[in-house]
């Protein structure tokens, strides 16, 4: 199996309910967001083109990006955790490349600080 690894960043706020006191004040985070994609066969040399993971992940970064997470639909009814935005992420990008695209989403993970991630396995 071939696994790559895309990185990018967001800007957001949230509130977390029912965490700590500290985590339920509004607050906001510059996320990085690493998507890991794997696929057993190559085609031309390559699993997919870095570009094209590139272009269907930065569609769904554009979606959290600037915004008050627990605002948009996929939150109504889930903390906008990193644990929860990961799965988001992971979950819109299968959906964005289909069923038969010859990978798949093998990891998100969501770092809300330096030195704090979470990470979704699908």
């Amino acid at each position: 199996m071939y696994e790559l690894r895309v990185q990018t960043r967001f800007a957001a706020a949230h509130q977390l309910k029912m965490v700590t006191e500290k985590c339920e004040n509004l607050h906001g985070h510059n996320w990085k967001v690493e998507l890991y994609v794997a696929g057993e066969e190559l085609t031309s040399g390559v699993v997919v083109d870095f570009g094209i993971v590139k272009t269907h992940l930065n569609e769904i970064i554009d979606t959290l990006d600037h915004k008050f997470l627990n605002e948009l639909p996929a939150f109504q009814n889930a903390n906008p955790s990193s644990e929860q935005i990961a799965k988001y992420i992971a979950d819109e990008f299968k959906k964005s490349i289909g069923e038969n695209a010859g990978y798949r989403v093998s990891r998100v993970a969501v770092w809300e600080s330096d030195d704090a991630c979470a990470t979704y396995v699908p």
